[in-house]
């Protein structure tokens, strides 16, 4: 492989096309035995994979990241030099998290030239909108591929993206406004508007606004989200969510395997943090995985239950910032 590929192969997720292989000097006849002897793949004609292992069978710790990319690079260079990346591709390009696995792949053409789907890649025809320059690939504006991506999104996903802009990418309350108006005119538009009101910049991972929505569309939304937990003077922990419980305890919920909490290590460290919060007597804690999000009714229907049980009503919590003091005195009932 010729060195000046290196630079073209991690930022392309291990894709070339044809073109950029004759630039390299990797000629018809060599990409022909490569693919024969499967030291590489041909997804689809004028597309090359130079991983010969299957996408889905990679071993990567990145792997949501690596697909995501690989993904969006297939759909680019399957539609030429000319294709503009927009929607979900654009988003991926931006680094904007959310999106889900088989989130839909889309391009535009700088000549507005119709042009048929393939291999699942949709050529769009928006009115102009604002491009930039990405690893000298032209793309969406972050604001405008926002809007062209989250009305084609499921509402948890649309949510997580929209988080990821406020938390990670500066978008400002009046940023969103102007991101609502344009996304207003689009199919799809009307399930969006509450989404909007529930964003906020704490919410670490895709998963915890996967839980957030799920509590919001059970009736049980989080008194308060990264809050500190304090114990005589001393910030033992932050927690994903919590609930004050009518009997003066707390019910925390953590989501493991996403953010703080996605290594061995962090649960391991965890462990001691969670048996002091126990012993405290004013703490009860459930612990859930981001695919018990997958199930009906989502982690929201399981806190629910628990809420239920302990007669918590919504609203019953004024706050105190993110700083919860264990010991302090029940609410007033």
């Amino acid at each position: 492989m010729p060195r000046a590929a290196a630079p073209l192969l991690r930022r392309q997720a291990g894709l070339l096309s044809t073109l950029q292989c004759e630039e390299l000097g990797i000629g018809r006849e060599v990409r022909r035995r490569m693919v024969k002897h499967l030291r590489w793949t041909s997804p689809a004609r004028s597309v090359y994979d130079t991983d010969p292992v299957p996408l889905g069978s990679r071993v990567r710790a990145d792997w949501f990241d690596h697909a995501a990319r690989w993904r969006t690079w297939f759909a680019l260079l399957l539609h030429g030099p000319d294709a503009i990346a927009t929607g979900g591709c654009a988003l991926v390009l931006h680094g904007v998290s959310g999106l889900p696995r088989d989130f839909p792949l889309e391009v535009a053409r700088q000549d507005r030239s119709p042009r048929q789907r393939r291999h699942g890649v949709a050529v769009v025809d928006y009115s102009p909108f604002p491009t930039v320059t990405i690893s000298d690939r032209k793309v969406a504006r972050i604001d405008h591929a926002a809007a062209q991506a989250i009305a084609k999104l499921p509402r948890q996903n649309a949510l997580a993206v929209l988080d990821d802009l406020a938390r990670r990418h500066g978008f400002s309350p009046n940023d969103l406004v102007a991101l609502h108006g344009l996304v207003r005119c689009r199919h799809g538009a009307a399930m969006l508007h509450e989404l909007f009101g529930l964003v906020v910049t704490r919410s670490e991972s895709p998963a915890e606004s996967f839980t957030r929505l799920s509590c919001h569309d059970n009736g049980v939304p989080p008194d308060d989200i990264q809050a500190l937990i304090v114990m005589d003077g001393t910030v033992v922990a932050r927690v994903d969510f919590i609930w004050r419980l009518p009997d003066g305890r707390w019910l925390v919920v953590e989501i493991d395997g996403v953010g703080p909490h996605s290594s061995p290590q962090a649960l391991v460290r965890d462990a001691p943090r969670q048996n002091q919060l126990l012993a405290s007597g004013q703490v009860i804690m459930l612990r859930f995985k981001p695919a018990d999000n997958d199930k009906p009714g989502g982690v929201g229907a399981e806190i629910a239950k628990v809420l239920a049980a302990h007669r918590w009503t919504p609203g019953q919590y004024t706050g105190a910032g993110n700083r919860v003091e264990l010991g302090s005195p029940a609410p007033t009932q």
